[in-house]
């Protein structure tokens, strides 16, 4: 498994509606996207801000009228957090958690983050040079002081200059001591951000994923584009294209693994698309399929790809690998000598149905192969005579720079060996992956306005690629500091 980015949404609500109601359920459709923590923030006569470890909490009926309450406002922002930079520490996370708040002077300024800054060095030896003092470790907050440090500007003029500065991936909402909802998108858009509305317009919100609005029964306007802005305040919204970079570079690992599957990306649900991913390997790969008696899936984010490989072929989809849904600790946090014991009791296989059958897992990708490993190694256990692999994302070979938690070489099993020797290393009989192009060509998108670089090693920002190609020729075995964080490589 990979670490999870983020969620973002923020809403404002033009008639007699608390905004916390959105935000909650905006939340909960998000959960998949964060699990070390969560965050409110909203705005009445100044800032009300909760901020939790976990994942979202349940809220009955009539808890509602007491959160709203501690959150009142028509305006505000939420937050789920998977953090790709700053303190791994437990302890930490609290701390670290978004919404994040600063202040400057009698200014204040509310930010949720989704993505990763490349040029990380730059912006803190210049904040530290501004005499802010740090109170936490993540990225967010040198965002957040980076911006209120040129707040003078206006909304927009800020965001145009934070976008024309920063490096790296983001979607951001944000709320400022005026109450005033902005939310933006990087040049190249390489988080997911869209903009909805209610039937009325009474209720205007941004979110991550479209489940975020779906929720709530807020219809889908549009995707925000890359280096576009929007501004929400009493009087209306207002929108611009600040950045026109020519080109966009939406992350591809959206379509294989973080986005739900009833999520749209450029006007497809994200669940059609992984179907036609399990059609091209089972055309791609049919003497494979031939000699194989049942397909199976690794919950859950394969099981789309699955059913897609098993309408092509005609072969039995089987349910044999079961998640335990309430075993939510997250592998790739661990210690590696506690890795496989977590993995090991979040996934089940199902007794009975393995003896003496040549199988076909589908995976939605291979990082590290920790989970393949065991998950491989259970179902030989179980009476499996052959297992091979269909992935349905491309070999990762390179580290991710922009949000997604592999952030070194050393990490990554598809760096060190081909095709071949990651079934010797992770004890499959082979081990085949969708083809760059026949996973381009199903998500509808160019390949020139997608981000590949974990699998091609072509960034698409200057700095990602100097860094990839000073560190790519030293790699050191035992390094495991992600690179971007390392002194002097994020300047």
């Amino acid at each position: 498994m990979v670490g999870e980015k983020c969620g973002v949404c923020g809403v404002r609500c033009y008639d007699n509606s608390e905004a916390f109601n959105f935000l909650y359920w905006g939340l909960i459709a998000q959960n998949h996207r964060g699990h070390e923590s969560y965050g409110f923030l909203t705005h009445s006569e100044g800032f009300r801000r909760y901020v939790d470890l976990g994942l979202v909490p349940r809220i009955e009926r009539g808890e509602f009228l007491r959160w709203s309450i501690l959150l009142p406002g028509k305006v505000g922002v939420a937050h789920v957090r998977y953090g790709t930079s700053g303190n791994r520490d437990v302890y930490a996370h609290l701390k670290d958690a978004q919404p994040m708040v600063v202040s400057k002077g009698r200014e204040k300024l509310g930010l949720g983050f989704n993505g990763n800054i490349v040029n990380i060095g730059w912006l803190k030896d210049l904040i530290i040079r501004s005499n802010r003092r740090l109170k936490t470790s993540s990225d967010t907050e040198l965002l957040c002081r980076y911006i209120i440090d040129n707040m003078q500007k206006g909304v927009m003029d800020t965001i145009r200059n934070c976008m024309e500065n920063v490096e790296g991936s983001y979607s951001v909402v944000g709320l400022t001591s005026k109450g005033e909802l902005f939310a933006f998108r990087d040049p190249l858009g390489m988080r997911p951000l869209c903009y909805g509305q209610s039937r009325g317009g009474g209720i205007k919100a941004v979110s991550s994923e479209t489940v975020g609005l779906n929720i709530n029964s807020l219809d889908v306007i549009d995707e925000v584009q890359p280096g576009e802005a929007l501004i929400m305040r009493e009087d209306g919204v207002e929108r611009e294209r600040l950045v026109k970079d020519g080109r966009s570079a939406f992350c591809s690992f959206e379509f294989a693994y973080f986005a739900r599957p009833d999520s749209m990306i450029n006007g497809r649900h994200v669940y059609k698309i992984r179907e036609q991913f399990g059609r091209n390997v089972g055309k791609r790969y049919r003497e494979i399929v031939e000699h194989c008696d049942l397909i199976i899936s690794i919950p859950e984010t394969a099981d789309d790809a699955a059913y897609g490989l098993h309408e092509e072929t005609g072969l039995r989809w089987e349910r044999t690998l079961r998640r335990h849904r309430y075993v939510t600790h997250r592998a790739f946090i661990l210690e590696d000598s506690e890795r496989t014991t977590t993995i090991d009791r979040k996934i089940n296989v199902v007794d009975g149905s393995l003896k003496g059958k040549n199988v076909i897992v589908v995976e939605d990708s291979i990082v590290r192969g920790d989970t393949t490993k065991t998950i491989i190694k259970k179902l030989k256990e179980g009476g499996a005579v052959k297992v091979y692999l269909f992935v349905t994302f491309p070999k990762i070979s390179n580290p991710c720079f922009y949000g997604i938690d592999m952030a070194t070489f050393t990490e990554l099993i598809g760096f060190y060996f081909d095709e071949a020797g990651i079934a010797r290393e992770i004890g499959a009989d082979g081990v085949f992956y969708q083809p760059l192009a026949d996973f381009i060509e199903a998500t509808g998108m160019s390949g020139k306005d997608l981000c590949m670089a974990c699998v091609t090693g072509n960034y698409p920002t200057e700095l990602a690629q100097r860094i990839a190609d000073k560190v790519r020729s030293t790699v050191n075995k035992d390094d495991h500091s992600r690179i971007y964080e390392r002194h002097g490589l994020g300047v």
